[in-house]
C-alpha cells in the first residue's frame, strides 16, 4: 500500500487546541468494524458497550515535561531543549535549538540557575549529548520548571500541565501524552469496575517518533521508531483469565495496542509478562493476536496510528469513518474526540 492512500482532507478548524471539559464530555464515534455501522456518542456512554468480564487495558506512563527555555553563559543568548532519552547519570539526549546555540563545551543556564546543562557531544543525527545540575531530585525540578513538549498542531498554550496527563499516569518517561486516555475520570473507571470491567495497565513511554511523518511512498519502507514498554505477570493474568472466560480485551489507545501485540501469544495460548523495546509497525494485512476493541483518537492522514486502526477496522471502512468524522464535524487529534471500534 501507498502512504497516499492513507490522506483525507481536514479542515484545521478541526485540528483540537484545547481539552475538553469535563475529560469524559468529548464526543465518540462508536464503530462496528463487521457491519461498518457508526453511533455518535459521547464518551461517558462508554459503560454501554462493555460489559462484565470484559477488560480494559491502560497505558500508565507519564509525560515528561520535557521542553526547557533558557540561555547559554556567558553570552545570554536563548536556547531552546527538548529531552528525549536519559543516557545515564544526568546524562541526557535532547533536542537543542538553535542547535548553533549549543556547542560542545558550552553552559546552558534555565529558571535562574535552578538547572544548567553542560554540552557533552554532538550525535550523528545532530542532537546533543547534556549534563544536567541540579540541586535535589531531577524529575521535581522538571515539574517546576519544564513545560509539556505538546504536538507542533497545538499553538494554544496549555494552562494546566495536567490536561495532557492521564488520571492514572505514574511512570514518568513519555515524550507525548497517550492521548486515549486523556477522556478517563476517576469517576468513570469506578463506574467500569463496578459494572465488572476489569482494568490492567502496561507501560509504553511514547516517543517523540511517534509525530514523525511517514516519508516513504511504500509503506513497507517506513522504519518505525523503538519504544520501552512494560507489562506485568498482574497485568498477563488479567488478560489470560478475561480471554479464558470469553470476555473481551480492549486497548485503551495505539500505544497499548502496540504492547500487547507486541508481546502476543505464546505456544501455550497465553500472554506472558514482558519488559523491553518494541518497533512494531501495524498495518493492513495484519492479524492481531490479543486485541477484541479499540478506543482510540483520530490521527494524522498518512501516519502509521491511521495505518494501525485500518488494520484493525478495516481500511475501506476507516478512511470512510474518518470522512464521516470530518463531515460530522469532530475534534481531531491529541485533544479531540475518540473512537470506539468494537
Amino acid at each position: 500500500m501507498k502512504r497516499q492512500d492513507f490522506f483525507y482532507d481536514l479542515p484545521e478548524e478541526l485540528i483540537a487546541q484545547e481539552p475538553i471539559e469535563p475529560r469524559d464530555h468529548s464526543r465518540m464515534l462508536v464503530l462496528d468494524r463487521k457491519s461498518g455501522k457508526r453511533v455518535d456518542r459521547h464518551f461517558y456512554d462508554i459503560a454501554e458497550y462493555l460489559q462484565a468480564g470484559d477488560c480494559l487495558i491502560l497505558n500508565d506512563s507519564r509525560v515528561l515535561p520535557a521542553r526547557l527555555y533558557g540561555h547559554r553563559d556567558p553570552t545570554g543568548g536563548a536556547v531552546e531543549l527538548l529531552l528525549l532519552n536519559p543516557k545515564g547519570q544526568d546524562v541526557w539526549e535532547v533536542l537543542a535549538g538553535p542547535g548553533r546555540k549549543a556547542r560542545p563545551g558550552d553552559r546552558l543556564t534555565f529558571a535562574d540557575g535552578m538547572l544548567r546543562a553542560d554540552v557533552l557531544d554532538v550525535t550523528p543525527d545532530g542532537n546533543r549529548l547534556v549534563k544536567f545540575l541540579y540541586e535535589g531530585n531531577f524529575y521535581e525540578v522538571l515539574e517546576r520548571i519544564g513545560e509539556m513538549p505538546l504536538p507542533h498542531y497545538i499553538t494554544h498554550k496549555l494552562q494546566d500541565k495536567e490536561r495532557y496527563q492521564t488520571v492514572y499516569s505514574r511512570d514518568v518517561g513519555s515524550a507525548a501524552a497517550p492521548t486515549a486516555g486523556l477522556h478517563f475520570t476517576p469517576e468513570l473507571l469506578d463506574a467500569l469496575r463496578q459494572k465488572g470491567v476489569k482494568i490492567g495497565f502496561v507501560t509504553l513511554h511514547v516517543g517523540l517518533g511517534t509525530f514523525r511523518p511517514v516519508k516513504v511512498d511504500t509503506i513497507t519502507d517506513h522504519k518505525m521508531h523503538s519504544e520501552h514498554y512494560a507489562l506485568s505477570q498482574e497485568t498477563a493474568d488479567l488478560i489470560n483469565e478475561t480471554r479464558q472466560n470469553g470476555g473481551r480485551v480492549f486497548a485503551v489507545g495505539t500505544t497499548s495496542c502496540r504492547t500487547l501485540e507486541s508481546v502476543g501469544v505464546g505456544e501455550d495460548g497465553l500472554v506472558h509478562a514482558a519488559d523491553g523495546w518494541t518497533d512494531i509497525f501495524i498495518y493492513p494485512g495484519y492479524t492481531f493476536q490479543v486485541l477484541d476493541g479499540l478506543v482510540t483518537n483520530f490521527h494524522l492522514p498518512e501516519s502509521t496510528l491511521i495505518m494501525l486502526v485500518s488494520a484493525f477496522a478495516g481500511y475501506e471502512t476507516t478512511m470512510e469513518t474518518y470522512r464521516y468524522a470530518v463531515e460530522q464535524r469532530y475534534r481531531f487529534f491529541s485533544f479531540g474526540d475518540s473512537m470506539m471500534i468494537l
